[in-house]
Formats: C-alpha cells, sequence, structure tokens
C-alpha cells in the first residue's frame, strides 16, 4: 500500500462497512503484519475499511508504522485494554466493528466470512478459531490450564478477533471497563447473552487467525503450569498487579 496519511476527515467521507480496532502498545515488531494481514483480507471492500490504531503509550515506530498503512491514529494511556479499545470503537464510522490484537493476523476470508455471517440475520457476532505461530507441547498444556477455568465461568465462546454490528456493539456497551484482564471472554458472554434475548446466535469463523507466541517466548512455554496465579489473575479479571505484568507493563513488544 501507499504510504499517504490521510486525515479522519478524508476517510469518514466514504461510506464504511467495516472498522477494524487495533489497541497497539509498542507495537513496532508485529505491527506491520497485522495491517499487511487487513490489507489482504480487505481486498472485496475496497474503500469500505477503517483500520483504527489506539496508541497506548507508545515510545517506538508503532505510529509511523500504522499511519504509513492510512490508518486512523488516536492515542489513549489507560492501562486498560477495555477503555483502550472502547476509544477506537467510539470514533469508529462503521457498520461493523472488528476488533483485533496488533500481533494477530487474519487470514484472507475473516472479512468475507463476517459479512455472510451477519448479513443472514441469524447471528449477533461472535469471535474465530486460530492457531499460535508455533506450537509446542507446553503451549498446547498451558492453553489448556487457561482455557477450562474460563469455559467453565464463561461458556463455549470464540475469542481471538471479534465482530457485530456497531448497534450491538453498544447495546452491551463495548468491553467491560471494570475489567482488567480476561475482558474479551466477558465481552464474549455478554455478546451471546444480547444475541440470545434476540434470537440470534454467537458465531464462530473458523480458521480465522495466526497469533504470535511471543508470552511463551518470553516466559517459557510451560509457563501457566508453572505460575498458577496468573490463571487465578485471569479468573478474577480485577488483578492491577498481574494484568500490568501480562499487558501494560509488559516490555516484551
Amino acid at each position: 500500500m501507499k504510504e499517504k496519511e490521510i486525515s479522519l476527515e478524508d476517510t469518514h467521507k466514504e461510506e464504511i462497512k467495516f472498522s477494524i480496532i487495533i489497541p497497539a502498545h509498542n507495537e513496532e515488531k508485529y505491527i506491520g503484519k497485522c495491517l499487511e494481514s487487513i490489507s489482504k483480507a480487505s481486498k472485496a471492500f475496497e474503500n469500505q475499511v477503517e483500520v483504527i490504531v489506539v496508541l497506548n503509550r507508545c515510545t517506538d515506530r508503532t505510529e509511523e508504522i500504522a499511519k504509513s498503512y492510512k490508518c486512523i491514529t488516536i492515542k489513549n494511556n489507560d492501562k486498560n485494554l477495555s477503555k483502550i479499545r472502547n476509544a477506537g470503537a467510539d470514533i469508529a464510522k462503521g457498520e461493523i466493528i472488528v476488533t483485533i490484537d496488533a500481533d494477530t493476523q487474519m487470514n484472507d476470508h475473516v472479512l468475507s466470512s463476517v459479512e455472510e455471517y451477519l448479513t443472514t440475520g441469524k447471528y449477533i457476532g461472535g469471535g474465530v478459531t486460530g492457531k499460535f505461530e508455533r506450537m509446542s507441547l507446553g503451549i498446547f498444556v498451558s492453553t489448556l490450564l487457561l482455557i477450562g477455568p474460563l469455559l467453565l465461568k464463561y461458556g463455549a465462546i470464540s475469542v481471538g478477533i471479534f465482530w457485530c454490528y456497531k448497534k450491538d456493539f453498544q447495546s452491551i456497551k463495548g468491553f467491560n471497563e471494570d475489567m482488567l484482564m480476561a475482558e474479551d471472554a466477558d465481552f464474549a458472554k455478554r455478546l451471546k447473552e444480547w444475541g440470545k434475548k434476540n434470537g440470534k446466535k454467537y458465531g464462530t469463523i473458523q480458521n480465522g487467525m495466526i497469533t504470535s507466541s511471543r508470552k511463551f517466548d518470553k516466559h517459557g512455554d510451560w509457563a501457566l503450569l508453572k505460575r498458577p496465579k496468573i490463571i487465578l489473575a485471569y479468573l478474577k479479571g480485577t488483578d492491577q498487579k498481574h494484568a500490568d505484568e501480562a499487558y501494560y507493563e509488559n516490555q516484551d513488544r
């Protein structure tokens, strides 16, 4: 894509279908691949996709890279992923909200699949399934140790990349800003419940993403087995110390 920055005013002159929101704290190592994947997935929706990168206390080249892909950039300094994502949603002009993390790549079919699901009228929105960029026995076991308790608390949901109409995002008040961890699982549960009230299902797009294994690269593939307190922190959702360690003061970005 040509490196030309466009303003909020210019972007919003187009009829936007998708607003893709990316929270980003010092993501120069990863965000380029994320944005490239969005570019490929957007080919069928020319001039109908806006990408909003919410810059969170960035001191590296994240902003520069985002602007080279014509992203809308805003700044938010909260150590709270819910507030960061909601800040992006607040300025979104698209009919459909999609959220993705900066260290994740969406597969080419994701946006087309989102449109297909939502236009049936049968789905309130949903998530995706995907894979880590690398896998090992330790990562597999660690993931199970986290997913198991979260499933018991939040039910059968898919996370990773979220998608829904903006009106439904607003109806459930976006991400819960009281949550510092597992805010994605909480969002999915509330979106699913909202869908049930409206006679709609929570959808799951298969093979929708590839996400980095950077936390395992830094802490070890068996990290969650060695540190059960992290799992308890995810279940609690409001543990500032562990949230800072996992996200907001993390130096592996």
